[in-house]
């Protein structure tokens, strides 16, 4: 009797602990189990076109709405980063671009911000980032110089190349 009240007990408080998965209320739900998050996209001028992955979304000041995971991160929707552009309104400004990775083939990911600023005055950097600044994707490192081994047959004539180590 004492042993199925310990096995009841201990299968009640797993129970408990394991509990559902609730969103907070008034959370929006969006795909492959995203939800939304609002950003809001500012410039140092009004007006400012806005790009996000090459689609127009408006002109600033905007809210964005990101579909992100639910710790906070952008969702790998087939893409390593996503992208945020925004074109200047005059001849003496310069397109500002934001690039946030996504996580894509385990690489890593970086968090929503819920607010971005683009200062259309200032010029670009001399070294501008670019993807592979964070990693080209299909890049394993330098081949491998070790020993080769061999494993099969007997071989009796084998040409044998020399390698400096």
């Amino acid at each position: 009797m004492r042993a199925q009240l310990i096995v009841f007990g201990g299968l009640a408080v797993m129970g408990l602990l394991t509990g559902c998965e609730t969103l907070p209320p008034g959370t929006e739900r969006g795909p492959d189990g995203t939800i939304a998050y609002n950003v809001l996209i500012e410039a140092s001028e009004p007006g400012v076109k806005i790009q996000a992955n090459g689609q127009d979304v408006g002109v600033t000041p905007l809210t964005l709405k990101i579909w992100g995971d639910r710790d906070g991160t952008f969702h790998d929707f087939g893409s390593y980063y996503y992208i945020i552009e925004a074109f200047p309104l005059h001849t003496n400004q310069f397109v500002q671009t934001a690039m946030f990775r996504t996580g894509h083939l385990f690489t890593p990911e970086d968090y929503i911000p819920r607010r971005i600023y683009f200062d259309m005055n200032k010029p670009p950097p001399a070294n501008p980032p670019s993807p592979a600044y964070y990693g080209t994707p299909g890049y394993y490192g330098p081949s491998y110089y070790g020993p080769s081994i061999y494993f099969g047959p007997p071989i009796f004539y084998r040409h044998h190349y020399h390698r400096r180590w």
